[in-house]
């Protein structure tokens, strides 16, 4: 009976063709399905961006109106292109910068294709953003970028500096002739987005000599702690005239302190933002004006952008999101609607 067990001398080479023909032969399926992802070097450098993408989409917190509108942009921008998965998380509160560094971190060693985000901090989460581009990973900033900004990562939000000077003026017009106190309620400092609004509201507090700034305070994003610190500056100031509030929790305290005192339609409160019970407030003349961004816009480039990028290697580029001024007298207008009412059945372009 013939031997037919293959010698230790010609096993070897055996082997190594069959793994050579298996490797091709599964090289050929891949390229017949068409559509796979496919990365070389484990580094997340996608090769192949033709198929399903995942993108992790972070803003600075999770819970607040204005986030959960950014997330709708983003996920309409998903959507839309196809085939891309969105994974929305955040720490709780804007003050979490560690929290905020560690989840991007663990992003970007989960190797995503994308990375979306917020900034808590412009200067503590530059270096996460450095690590994401070394391990191959694009980035795309919203609302609020980084010190420095890294040429390649564009932003994706609004003029804040040139909003809150307009948001001096609407002060400013609105308490009229004569002198007046005011104060600002900032929110997070060491926010870019925090420090811009704050810049550019004294620079426009500059251009009325006759508003004079008697109190600044930050919110840390938090209602109740906005509450608080009006509450001190009317306490410290009773002929207090007006307010500049410079983010949506800012001003939800901002105006509970005001009607605590008894003082609501007497102290005049410029607000950003447009939660619903800040458009309330604007019905009712306990707010006077808001500055309303376009976090639906927002979000939808950062994904359309970042998509865009990755099948078409389109470039990426900054772009101002814009601001529009709502007031008692035009909130009920279509322009004003969809801006309050953004819907995927229209998305913004550009």
């Amino acid at each position: 009976m013939a031997h037919t067990t293959t010698s230790r001398r010609t096993r070897g080479p055996l082997l190594r063709a069959q793994a050579i023909l298996a490797v091709a032969a599964a090289t050929a399926l891949l390229s017949a399905c068409g559509g796979v992802e496919v990365r070389d070097g484990g580094d997340g450098a996608t090769t192949d961006a033709s198929g399903p993408l995942k993108l992790a989409v972070v803003p600075k917190a999770v819970g607040a109106d204005y986030w959960n509108t950014v997330k709708a942009g983003a996920e309409c921008a998903a959507q839309r292109a196809g085939d891309v998965t969105v994974q929305w998380d955040g720490v709780t509160t804007e003050t979490d910068v560690e929290g905020q560094v560690n989840l991007i971190q663990n992003f970007v060693t989960k190797k995503v294709d994308g990375i979306v985000y917020a900034a808590t901090d412009s200067s503590a989460l530059a270096p996460v953003t450095d690590k994401a581009l070394a391990a191959n990973i694009p980035v795309t900033m919203i609302d609020s970028g980084t010190s420095p900004q890294p040429p390649s990562v564009p932003l994706f939000a609004t003029d804040n500096r040139a909003s809150a000077t307009e948001a001096a003026k609407l002060l400013a017009t609105e308490l009229g002739p004569g002198n007046h106190e005011v104060a600002l309620v900032e929110f997070q400092p060491g926010s870019q987005t925090n420090t811009e609004r704050v810049d550019g509201f004294k620079a426009g507090l500059a251009q009325y000599p006759n508003l004079k700034l008697v109190g600044q305070q930050p919110s840390k994003s938090d209602v109740n702690e906005a509450r608080r610190v009006t509450e001190n500056i009317l306490t410290a100031n009773p002929k207090l005239a007006g307010i500049f509030a410079a983010n949506e929790p800012s001003v939800l305290g901002a105006a509970q302190a005001i009607q605590a005192a008894g003082k609501s339609g007497k102290v005049v409160i410029i607000g950003w933002d447009a939660a619903p019970d800040e458009i309330a407030g604007v019905r009712n003349g306990q707010i006077s004006a808001l500055v309303v961004q376009n976090p639906f816009k927002m979000g939808y480039f950062g994904v359309d952008k970042m998509v865009k990028h990755l099948r078409d290697k389109a470039p990426l580029a900054s772009a101002d999101t814009g601001v529009t001024f709502v007031t008692k007298e035009n909130i009920d207008s279509a322009e004003i609607k969809a801006v309050l009412e953004p819907s995927c059945a229209n998305p913004p372009v550009q």
